[in-house]
């Protein structure tokens, strides 16, 4: 279970009752005036080292001016503004660089539809982007900095009074405890199973463990604690309503954190489902709005790749068509999210052949079907670089499972365990897998396994900056893979 420091503790929790309000009132109005601050100083910034001095011309401020705008409209939609109390700093860089190349993507088609970008100086805008970024997520890494050294001094600290059961009930205290920069303080504990976890008191020094409900219910109330966690399985749901009940009346945030380690396939959490709650336990692992920002984003890079590469795009295809006889893109039918069929584009690399109906036989080592040009372009991953327009048509993701011939979804699902759950998202044109090393000819069961279980993972730890990761390290790794052949 992860600690609480490093993760959303809300991610697989219900809150019974009010929650606190989140991002409004002057904390919040206070970050949005900082954030205009930054982007209008990061504009000037960007000018001076570009131009040396401040006012470039009246389009670039229209443009400071929409980017400003956006982020004001933006910002709120990508949680930015939300209190990020116990959450990771990490995936918080991630959500202000998402939502920073948004705003500036969206801010740069506006200005495209009014005809004004022949007038922006693109040195000037990669300044501004960089410089701007950094210093958003460097405000916030600063701020939750100071409140770090506040919380291990012991201000600004939320109480929490914790109901569990055995080994769950212990664990939640215990990564409590172990995560004092969080703001949250273990205050109270009642544990209704206390003998499954033997001497689990002495685990949690300092924290008041208490036998009776009744006197718990009480001591809460009376110390005025914020929170109260359910660590509780659903098998104790009479302890939950009654718990809920006797504080309906009370200011205080009751939060569910069921322990659904041993059944889920992902980390899936609690949604709502028709007005229902309901937690996953075998369905896609990335939220609605976790896909929404994902696939806006690859709508995004894939324009800028598609834009910044067609010369080299053209220069391929020329190459193609005229080192062998054949045409210049090949296609073949993957699926994609859900198990939706498409056509997948890539260069070809091999000289025309004829295959048995229902047969596709992989590239090998010292391939003949390849050609000296298509050896150099699988070498690169240069012959994947169509598939970013399957990424604008919405068939596939930047980063994502690497889809597979049909026949070999077929063949693989039957002895593969968990295969089937890579397309719970859409394919990649790079994954967690190929930058680990699984490419390639997969010429046994045990790596296509390796594979597979590298894509699972990638599933249940998805964020914004592993995306990043991956992206990076297939350039970085793109020209010097052994197993691209």
């Amino acid at each position: 279970m992860p600690a609480y420091g490093d993760a959303d503790v809300s991610t697989a929790d219900f809150a019974f009752t009010r929650r606190s309000t989140q991002g409004s009132g002057p904390p919040g109005l206070l970050a949005r005036a900082v954030d205009v601050l930054l982007i209008v100083g990061g504009a000037a910034a960007a000018a001076q080292i570009r131009f040396e001095h401040v006012a470039h011309s009246r389009l670039d401020a229209a443009f400071v001016a929409f980017a400003t705008a956006f982020t004001l409209a933006l910002f709120p939609v990508f949680g930015i503004y939300q209190s990020w109390r116990g959450r990771s700093l990490l995936r918080l860089a991630s959500q202000i660089s998402l939502a920073w190349v948004v705003v500036q993507g969206c801010a740069l088609v506006l200005m495209f539809s009014l005809h004004r970008t022949d007038f922006i100086s693109r040195l000037w805008f990669a300044y501004w982007t960089g410089i701007t970024g950094g210093g958003l997520i460097v405000s916030r890494l600063a701020t939750h900095a100071v409140l770090r050294r506040v919380r291990h001094a012991g201000l600004n600290l939320r109480n929490v009074a914790v109901v569990g059961r055995g080994v769950h009930c212990h664990d939640v205290v215990s990564n409590i405890v172990a995560s004092p920069a969080s703001g949250f303080r273990a205050a109270a504990v009642f544990d209704v199973a206390p003998n499954v976890v033997p001497a689990s008191n002495a685990a949690m020094p300092g924290v008041p463990t208490f036998d009776d409900l009744t006197q718990f219910i009480r001591h809460v109330r009376e110390q005025g604690w914020q929170e109260l966690w359910l660590a509780l399985p659903l098998s104790e749901e009479r302890t939950m309503l009654r718990l809920v009940s006797e504080f309906r009346d009370d200011l205080i945030n009751i939060r569910f954190i069921p322990d659904i380690s041993s059944l889920a396939l992902f980390d899936g959490g609690m949604i709502d489902l028709i007005g229902v709650p309901a937690i996953n336990l075998a369905a896609s692992p990335l939220p609605p709005h976790a896909l929404a920002k994902k696939e806006l984003f690859d709508r995004v890079f894939a324009v800028l790749a598609l834009l910044a590469l067609t010369p080299l795009l053209i220069a391929i295809a020329l190459a193609v068509k005229v080192s062998s006889r054949g045409p210049v893109l090949f296609k073949q039918r993957r699926k994609g999210a859900d198990g939706r069929v498409f056509r997948i584009y890539k260069f070809r690399t091999m000289r025309t052949h004829d295959e048995a109906a229902g047969v596709v036989t992989q590239a090998t080592r010292s391939d003949a079907r390849v050609t000296s040009l298509g050896r150099f372009l699988r070498r690169t991953s240069l012959d994947e670089l169509p598939q970013f327009v399957n990424v604008l048509r919405g068939e596939m993701s930047v980063v994502g499972p690497r889809p597979h011939a049909l026949e070999h979804d077929e063949l693989y699902q039957k002895v593969v365990s968990g295969y089937i759950h890579r397309y719970r998202i859409k394919p990649g044109i790079t994954g967690w897998a190929q930058v680990n090393g699984f490419r390639g000819e997969t010429d046994r069961v045990e790596k296509m396994q390796g594979r597979v279980e590298h894509d699972l993972y990638y599933l249940r730890n998805w964020s914004f900056a592993l995306d990043m990761r991956i992206v990076a390290a297939t350039i970085a790794r793109g020209f010097s893979d052994s197993n691209a052949f």
